[in-house]
């Protein structure tokens, strides 16, 4: 396996309209083997942090079990705007996907979607923002981004959920799996991230 620091802005897969994308770079991540890497989660293109490959068929099934099973324990990190209502808590909030000819598909939160839940706790704040710590407990698609904005506070750059323009400002920081022997990795925070962390107390 490995675990590698997707940088912001590179797509996992390779989208219908083309583009760079993580599946250029597996070639290179084989190393000599015949088998390509392949991922065993997702990350939006606009997130960054660690993402986990799979260099073999019995270890992909067993990453994708476990993260079927919600036992691989993921932390993010986000800077949001505003502040949610208390220092910590959990989002117990559905999420269905909608789509317009217009503005195309999102995530709402609607009874009628799948369970989701994310649990968050305050990092720091300053000037209007406020850093989180996010662990979702379920691995829905744009999960942290909608309960985020559904607190209240979107997270900074994330037009798409009220969070205005600019870089989304989401870090997927680490990554624990329960494999034998366990393994575990942490992200830096990337460039554009670092000066509202820093504001948020980060050091």
């Amino acid at each position: 396996m490995l675990i590698l620091d997707k940088p912001p802005g590179l797509a996992v897969h390779r989208g219908p309209r083309g583009g760079a994308s993580l599946e250029d770079w597996l070639p290179a991540l084989a190393m000599g083997r015949k088998r390509l890497p392949q991922p065993a989660h997702r990350l939006d293109a606009d997130t960054a942090g660690c993402l986990v490959l799979g260099r073999t068929k019995p270890m992909l099934a067993t990453l994708g079990a476990l993260f079927a099973a919600g036992r691989a324990e993921k932390t993010y990190w986000a800077v949001v705007r505003g502040a949610p209502p208390q220092a910590a808590g959990t989002v117990d909030a559905p999420l269905l996907k909608r789509s317009t000819a217009r503005d195309g598909w999102w995530m709402a939160v609607d009874p009628a979607g799948q369970p989701a839940r994310t649990a968050w706790r305050v990092l720091g704040a300053a000037a209007g923002l406020t850093w989180l710590e996010l662990r979702p407990r379920t691995g829905r698609t744009h999960q942290i981004r909608v309960h985020c904005a559904h607190l209240g506070c979107p997270i900074l750059g994330d037009a798409r959920y009220g969070g205005g323009e600019g870089r989304l400002h989401l870090l997927a920081r680490a990554i624990a799996l329960p494999l034998d022997p366990p393994r575990a990795a942490v992200a830096p925070p990337p460039p554009h991230m670092r000066a509202a962390l820093a504001a948020c107390g980060w050091a």
